[in-house]
């Protein structure tokens, strides 16, 4: 028995150490997507650099759904609709925010995404605060407010983006976390691979500028890193609680801060800093309540 015990002990930790490496990964991948972004910003609009990335992560993976049979049934086509939408506005706002700010910036007021998803729980799902989470939440979003309106000025346009960005990602979350009662995870990607390239190329027309062979390599690759990143992600929290996945994630800003300095020159000041270190400890308040109150619910904590 007690050998048994052992043997499933290390297939956990084996299953952590794996979904951590993935994770860490994943997060150097988001950290270049970043950085092709600001690459292809000057030559293409947001809407067409969130049309590129779909239609080649759609290309990198289509062997994926045509392997296990095509999108799969589902009773959310409507939702999927939906869903694809407001990712898609999501992350044309990260790119709006790439654009025109520090990457660093940028990347730390994304991660205000878990504390937006913490209050749609709250809102529309029914979830209770505590204290520690509220506490968390306050915390977060005043880290937020150093970075968008430093020293109590003018709030950055482009920083506003990528609040606005975090907020519609965390709304999708949301969605997916009620459409995954019955659809699979193969199902949902699939589905949000296939809607969104349609969906995308009808604001890229708008703004449409026939990218040259350079940059068209660099959203090629921005497809594919974007591709795999999701599977990676979508892997990791089959294998390991979200609440160890979190911390993780985090790599990515001093990631990001490393390649916009040596791509683009630029040097975060000590307000990213002390701005970036009070939302990661929100963000990291916020999870650790959710995972206490998981515990004493007597429940293993939830996996997306």
């Amino acid at each position: 028995m007690q050998d048994h015990a052992t043997d499933i002990a290390t297939a956990g930790g084996t299953a952590s150490a794996a979904a951590i490496g993935m994770a860490a990964t994943a997060a150097a991948l988001a950290a270049t997507d970043a950085a092709l972004v600001r690459a292809v910003a000057q030559e293409m609009h947001p809407f067409a650099i969130g049309f590129f990335r779909s239609a080649f992560g759609l290309a990198f993976l289509a062997p994926w759904i045509i392997a296990r049979g095509g999108l799969g049934l589902s009773r959310y086509r409507g939702l999927h609709l939906l869903r694809a939408a407001i990712k898609l506005l999501s992350l044309v706002a990260f790119y709006a925010a790439f654009a025109s700010a520090e990457l660093a910036d940028a990347t730390a007021v994304m991660f205000t995404a878990p504390l937006f998803l913490t209050l749609g729980a709250w809102i529309w799902l029914g979830e209770r605060l505590d204290a520690l989470r509220i506490f968390g939440i306050a915390t977060g979003f005043a880290g937020a407010l150093i970075l968008i309106a430093p020293g109590g000025g003018s709030a950055s346009p482009a920083l506003l983006y990528a609040l606005s960005g975090a907020a519609l990602i965390a709304v999708a979350q949301l969605m997916l976390k009620a459409m995954s009662a019955h659809d699979d995870t193969g199902t949902l990607v699939a589905w949000n691979l296939v809607v969104t390239v349609p969906l995308a190329a009808i604001p890229a027309a708008l703004v449409w500028t026939t990218p040259s062979v350079e940059v068209l390599g660099l959203l090629a690759l921005q497809g594919v890193l974007g591709a795999a990143n999701m599977a990676l992600m979508t892997r990791a929290f089959g294998l390991a609680d979200a609440s160890l996945l979190a911390p993780v994630d985090f790599l990515r800003l001093p990631m990001v801060a490393a390649l916009g300095y040596l791509a683009f020159g630029e040097s975060p000041g000590l307000a990213t800093w002390i701005g970036a270190a009070v939302i990661l400890t929100g963000t990291l308040v916020v999870t650790a309540g959710g995972r206490l109150k998981t515990h004493r619910a007597g429940l293993p904590a939830q996996r997306r």
